[in-house]
Order: structure tokens, then C-alpha cells, then sequence
């Protein structure tokens, strides 16, 4: 899993004006917590950061007033036009220590042929792994597989350390039947109007 270093400053201004100042310098406002510590209030930079969130659950190394502390993202918020990073909550995290995560989950192979369509019933699957060695992602076949087979979550293959946090036969992909293509309002109205222009 990789690791993403940052460098962050505490955070002393708070409230919607300071947050709007922070955004302007290309910086995200985040607030630190965990390990029964009070909530620190930080600023990370905001380029470095979006790059580091394209890998679900990276594991931060951050560097916060000459100390250092892991952490992963909890929570981000983003600006729902423009997609800018708006806040992020981070959980500090420490090597060796578990962690609940939600973890994606890809499908790999062909459906058995027909046109069915695959259902993804959890995107992303709970599960509990170590901080600094949690999948970036878990990858299913559904090689084969017919209308109306599921894939549940204890067939997800997980590596060693990596335990289900949901239940075993919780449904994680399903294969549906094709549906008969039915007929659009506007067809059906063509059609009508094809009939009547017959019979006249």
C-alpha cells in the first residue's frame, strides 16, 4: 500500500472566513483525530492531497509542527459543482494497529452470455486490516457466471491480516437477467401512427 508523504500546519483560525482564506491559498482545512487525543485542526496542501485521494485509504504521512503521525481519510468533503476539496477528517492511525475501512471491490471476467447485467450490491466491502497494509482494492471473477448467481463476501479472496467486517453471506455482486427491451412511449406512439396511417 503506499504511502503518501505531506507536510501540514496547525490550524488556529477557525469558522467559515478562515476556511475560504485557506481554499484561496490552494490549501484544505482537515481536522486530525483518534488514539483519545483532542481534535487537531490542520491545513494541508491542496494539489498533494488530491493526488494522494486518488488511492482509497492512503496511508498519510504527516509531518505537523516537527512531529510525525500516520493517518488515513475518513471523511472528505467536496464542493458538489466543481469538485474542489472542500474539508477532509483524517484518523490517526499507528503501525500494527487495526482499522475499520471500507475497501472497493472490482469485477474481472465475462458474464455467462445472454446480455445479463452484474449488480453491484457493495461497491466497497468493511472489512478490518492492519493501518499500514490495507488493500487498495479486491478483485472478483465472475467468469461464467449465470443470471441469478451472487458472489456473497466470504468468496472475496483477502490477504493475510485483511479480516470481513460484514457478514459472511452479505451479497457483494449479483448477476440479473436481461430485461426485454420494452417499448419507449415514442415508439409506442409511432407505432400507433404507422397502424392508423395503414388502416387509412
Amino acid at each position: 500500500m503506499s504511502e503518501v508523504k505531506l507536510a501540514v500546519e496547525a490550524r488556529t483560525e477557525f469558522g467559515k472566513g478562515a476556511a475560504r482564506r485557506i481554499r484561496r491559498e490552494s490549501k484544505v482545512p482537515g481536522v486530525l483525530y483518534g488514539h483519545g487525543v483532542d481534535p487537531i485542526h490542520v491545513t494541508l496542501p491542496g494539489h498533494e492531497l488530491l493526488l494522494a485521494l486518488r488511492t482509497p485509504n492512503v496511508l498519510l504521512a504527516l509531518e505537523i509542527e516537527g512531529k510525525k503521525e500516520l493517518a488515513i481519510p475518513k471523511a472528505v468533503q467536496r464542493d458538489p459543482l466543481r469538485g474542489f476539496l472542500e474539508h477532509v477528517d483524517l484518523l490517526l492511525v499507528k503501525r500494527g494497529e487495526k482499522v475499520s475501512v471500507e475497501v472497493p471491490v472490482h469485477a474481472e471476467g465475462e458474464l455467462a452470455p445472454g446480455g445479463n447485467l452484474l449488480e453491484h450490491v457493495l461497491n466497497a466491502l468493511p472489512v478490518e486490516a492492519e493501518a499500514t497494509h490495507i488493500p487498495e482494492s479486491f478483485t472478483v471473477s465472475v467468469e461464467g457466471l449465470e443470471a441469478g448467481a451472487s458472489v456473497l463476501a466470504k468468496d472475496v479472496p483477502l490477504p493475510k491480516g485483511v479480516t470481513l467486517a460484514v457478514e459472511d453471506d452479505a451479497v457483494v455482486l449479483q448477476v440479473l437477467a436481461a430485461q426485454a427491451e420494452e417499448p419507449t412511449a415514442e415508439g409506442a406512439a409511432e407505432a400507433e401512427g404507422e397502424e392508423a396511417a395503414a388502416e387509412a
